[in-house]
């Protein structure tokens, strides 16, 4: 029986950058696609950043069509405002695949840490070694990308389960 080869997506959503990933998952090996990251125009109002963000993901979806993404969850910074604007950013980019039909999983920074590295407190450069070693003709030049990458990989390993879940959330939603 031959494996049916799923195109990923994975965002790490940012307001200054938002790092994206490509990959191809066959259940058993991981193929890179592509990365990069969505940078908008600092100097922008905020309306005007989070649509470069919407349009750029958006983009990305169409040009590299993948079956299904994957978005970092946010976590809570001290500092109320950068969190309310990391949440818009997010939102932003979670709409966006949405848009597109696509069904999109949501994990934890220490959940993606965890599947890449094995250690769910990994710094940056750990990240990025692994996915280095897990897609090694990955080509990207930030930790956006490589974290992006991660997400990626992460949705890869838990697609299953989170198909599983988000079956059973609809559901209980319907009852």
């Amino acid at each position: 029986m031959e494996a049916r080869t799923i195109r990923i997506i994975g965002l790490d959503p940012g307001l200054r950058r938002t790092g994206w990933g490509v990959v191809d998952s066959d259940g058993v090996r991981l193929i890179y696609v592509a990365s990069g990251v969505i940078t908008p125009p600092s100097d922008d109002d905020l309306a005007y950043r989070l649509r470069a963000l919407f349009e750029g993901v958006c983009g990305i979806v169409s040009s590299f069509k993948p079956a299904e993404a994957a978005v970092e969850e946010t976590f809570v910074n001290e500092n109320p405002r950068s969190t309310l604007k990391l949440g818009q950013a997010r939102g932003t980019v979670l709409l966006a695949p949405a848009m597109s039909g696509l069904r999109v999983a949501e994990y934890t920074p220490n959940l993606i840490k965890k599947s890449v590295v094995g250690s769910g407190h990994a710094d940056k450069t750990q990240i990025q070694a692994m996915v280095k070693f897990l897609l090694p003709k990955a080509k990207f030049d930030s930790a956006d990308e490589a974290d992006a990458l991660a997400i990626a990989i992460t949705h890869a390993n838990h697609r299953a389960s989170a198909a599983v879940l988000a079956a059973h959330h609809l559901k209980v939603a319907r009852t």
